[in-house]
Protein backbone atom coordinates (compact mmCIF):
# COMPACT_ATOMS: atom_id res chain seq x y z
CA UNK A 1 0.00 0.00 0.00
CA UNK A 2 2.97 2.32 1.06
CA UNK A 3 5.00 2.09 -2.10
CA UNK A 4 1.34 2.43 -4.38
CA UNK A 5 1.26 5.86 -2.65
CA UNK A 6 4.97 6.78 -3.21
CA UNK A 7 4.90 5.64 -6.69
CA UNK A 8 2.02 7.41 -8.24
CA UNK A 9 3.80 10.58 -5.85
CA UNK A 10 6.66 9.65 -8.10
CA UNK A 11 5.00 9.54 -11.11
CA UNK A 12 3.05 13.05 -10.37
CA UNK A 13 6.84 14.71 -9.72
CA UNK A 14 7.64 13.45 -12.79
CA UNK A 15 4.48 14.70 -14.64
CA UNK A 16 5.04 17.95 -13.50
CA UNK A 17 9.09 18.06 -13.87
CA UNK A 18 7.85 16.77 -17.45
CA UNK A 19 5.62 19.41 -18.03
CA UNK A 20 7.91 22.73 -16.90
CA UNK A 21 10.55 21.62 -19.15
CA UNK A 22 7.99 21.97 -22.19
CA UNK A 23 6.67 25.38 -20.33
CA UNK A 24 10.16 26.43 -20.37
CA UNK A 25 11.28 25.07 -23.56
CA UNK A 26 7.90 26.73 -25.18
CA UNK A 27 8.31 30.13 -23.67
CA UNK A 28 12.04 30.41 -25.10
CA UNK A 29 12.46 32.86 -27.42
CA UNK A 30 13.58 32.12 -31.30
CA UNK A 31 17.06 31.81 -31.67
CA UNK A 32 17.92 34.01 -33.57
CA UNK A 33 19.46 33.37 -37.27
CA UNK A 34 22.96 33.99 -37.03
CA UNK A 35 23.17 31.84 -33.93
CA UNK A 36 22.09 28.95 -35.71
CA UNK A 37 24.79 26.05 -36.42
CA UNK A 38 25.49 24.80 -39.88
CA UNK A 39 23.24 22.33 -40.93
CA UNK A 40 26.00 19.23 -40.84
CA UNK A 41 25.91 19.64 -37.00
CA UNK A 42 23.91 17.91 -34.57
CA UNK A 43 22.96 18.78 -31.01
CA UNK A 44 24.49 16.10 -28.65
CA UNK A 45 23.60 17.56 -24.85
CA UNK A 46 21.90 20.50 -23.30
CA UNK A 47 23.08 21.70 -20.07
CA UNK A 48 22.22 24.48 -17.60
CA UNK A 49 24.85 26.81 -16.40
CA UNK A 50 24.52 28.31 -12.70
CA UNK A 51 27.25 30.33 -11.72
CA UNK A 52 29.07 33.74 -11.93
CA UNK A 53 30.55 36.16 -14.36
CA UNK A 54 33.73 37.72 -12.86
CA UNK A 55 34.74 40.95 -14.28
CA UNK A 56 38.23 42.79 -13.03
CA UNK A 57 37.89 46.60 -12.49
CA UNK A 58 40.69 48.14 -15.06
CA UNK A 59 41.82 51.53 -16.53
CA UNK A 60 40.51 52.29 -19.83
CA UNK A 61 43.38 51.96 -23.07
CA UNK A 62 41.50 54.96 -25.09
CA UNK A 63 41.66 56.75 -21.38
CA UNK A 64 44.03 55.05 -18.87
CA UNK A 65 42.75 58.00 -16.59
CA UNK A 66 38.93 56.24 -16.23
CA UNK A 67 37.95 52.60 -15.06
CA UNK A 68 35.80 50.01 -16.18
CA UNK A 69 35.25 46.79 -15.32
CA UNK A 70 36.50 44.25 -17.63
CA UNK A 71 35.05 40.73 -18.22
CA UNK A 72 37.75 37.86 -17.09
CA UNK A 73 35.86 34.96 -17.35
CA UNK A 74 32.92 32.93 -15.84
CA UNK A 75 32.84 30.23 -13.17
CA UNK A 76 30.02 28.09 -13.33
CA UNK A 77 28.79 24.54 -12.81
CA UNK A 78 26.68 22.42 -15.83
CA UNK A 79 23.53 20.84 -14.63
CA UNK A 80 21.57 18.17 -17.01
CA UNK A 81 18.41 17.81 -17.49
CA UNK A 82 17.76 15.42 -15.22
CA UNK A 83 19.42 17.49 -11.82
CA UNK A 84 22.81 16.03 -12.25
CA UNK A 85 26.16 17.38 -12.35
CA UNK A 86 27.44 17.36 -15.29
CA UNK A 87 30.50 19.83 -15.47
CA UNK A 88 31.86 22.72 -14.95
CA UNK A 89 32.48 25.80 -17.45
CA UNK A 90 35.29 27.88 -16.68
CA UNK A 91 37.91 30.87 -19.02
CA UNK A 92 39.14 30.35 -22.37
CA UNK A 93 35.91 29.46 -22.50
CA UNK A 94 36.02 26.23 -21.87
CA UNK A 95 33.80 23.33 -20.84
CA UNK A 96 34.46 19.99 -19.22
CA UNK A 97 32.55 17.26 -18.51
CA UNK A 98 32.60 14.93 -15.36
CA UNK A 99 34.58 12.42 -17.52
CA UNK A 100 37.56 14.79 -17.87
CA UNK A 101 36.62 15.61 -21.49
CA UNK A 102 36.60 19.49 -23.14
CA UNK A 103 36.17 21.86 -25.69
CA UNK A 104 37.43 25.02 -25.83
CA UNK A 105 35.84 27.29 -28.11
CA UNK A 106 35.75 30.70 -29.69
CA UNK A 107 32.93 33.44 -30.28
CA UNK A 108 31.87 33.33 -33.71
CA UNK A 109 28.23 35.43 -33.84
CA UNK A 110 26.56 36.98 -30.98
CA UNK A 111 22.73 38.31 -30.40
CA UNK A 112 21.67 40.39 -27.76
CA UNK A 113 19.12 38.97 -24.74
CA UNK A 114 15.91 39.13 -24.96
CA UNK A 115 16.17 40.71 -21.30
CA UNK A 116 19.26 43.81 -21.69
CA UNK A 117 19.94 43.26 -18.17
CA UNK A 118 21.31 39.31 -19.66
CA UNK A 119 24.67 38.62 -20.95
CA UNK A 120 24.54 38.35 -24.80
CA UNK A 121 23.21 35.39 -26.47
CA UNK A 122 26.47 32.94 -28.39
CA UNK A 123 27.79 30.56 -31.03
CA UNK A 124 30.75 29.20 -30.22
CA UNK A 125 32.63 27.06 -32.54
CA UNK A 126 35.30 24.76 -30.95
CA UNK A 127 39.12 25.61 -31.17
CA UNK A 128 40.33 22.51 -29.39
CA UNK A 129 38.78 18.66 -27.79
CA UNK A 130 41.36 17.46 -25.06
CA UNK A 131 40.59 14.34 -23.44
CA UNK A 132 38.04 11.66 -24.45
CA UNK A 133 34.94 11.18 -23.37
CA UNK A 134 31.14 13.94 -23.64
CA UNK A 135 32.37 17.15 -25.17
CA UNK A 136 35.69 15.61 -27.47
CA UNK A 137 33.47 15.89 -30.60
CA UNK A 138 31.71 18.87 -29.67
CA UNK A 139 32.46 21.29 -32.94
CA UNK A 140 30.03 24.05 -31.76
CA UNK A 141 28.85 25.42 -28.74
CA UNK A 142 25.65 27.92 -28.18
CA UNK A 143 24.93 30.21 -25.30
CA UNK A 144 21.14 30.74 -24.60
CA UNK A 145 18.35 31.79 -22.39
CA UNK A 146 20.61 33.79 -20.46
CA UNK A 147 19.76 35.29 -17.29
CA UNK A 148 22.03 38.02 -15.05
CA UNK A 149 25.72 38.14 -15.58
CA UNK A 150 26.13 41.99 -17.09
CA UNK A 151 28.92 43.95 -16.05
CA UNK A 152 28.14 46.30 -12.88
CA UNK A 153 28.20 49.83 -14.03
CA UNK A 154 29.31 50.86 -10.62
CA UNK A 155 32.34 50.40 -8.31
CA UNK A 156 35.00 51.01 -10.42
CA UNK A 157 38.29 53.40 -10.01
CA UNK A 158 41.51 54.17 -9.37
CA UNK A 159 41.10 52.96 -5.59
CA UNK A 160 39.98 49.51 -6.36
CA UNK A 161 42.18 48.75 -9.69
CA UNK A 162 42.81 45.60 -9.88
CA UNK A 163 39.68 44.11 -8.20
CA UNK A 164 37.17 41.42 -9.18
CA UNK A 165 33.59 41.28 -8.92
CA UNK A 166 31.52 38.64 -9.42
CA UNK A 167 27.82 38.83 -10.59
CA UNK A 168 25.41 35.86 -10.67
CA UNK A 169 24.45 34.42 -14.23
CA UNK A 170 22.73 30.88 -15.91
CA UNK A 171 22.43 30.22 -19.15
CA UNK A 172 21.47 26.73 -21.52
CA UNK A 173 24.49 25.53 -23.03
CA UNK A 174 23.94 23.64 -26.39
CA UNK A 175 26.83 21.55 -27.73
CA UNK A 176 26.82 20.44 -31.53
CA UNK A 177 28.73 17.54 -33.37
CA UNK A 178 29.54 17.27 -36.87
CA UNK A 179 27.27 14.33 -38.35
CA UNK A 180 28.58 12.05 -40.90
CA UNK A 181 28.42 13.21 -44.49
Amino acid sequence: MMWRRFASGYLALIALAAASVVAVQAGSPAIPDNLKVPQQNVQLLKTQATGVQVYVCKARAEDPSTFEWSFKGPIAELWNERGEKVGKHYGGPTWEGNDGSTVVAEVVERANAPDPDSIPWLLLKAKSNPGAGAFSTVTYVQRLDTAGGVAPTDGCDQARAGTEREVGYTATYAYYYGAAQ
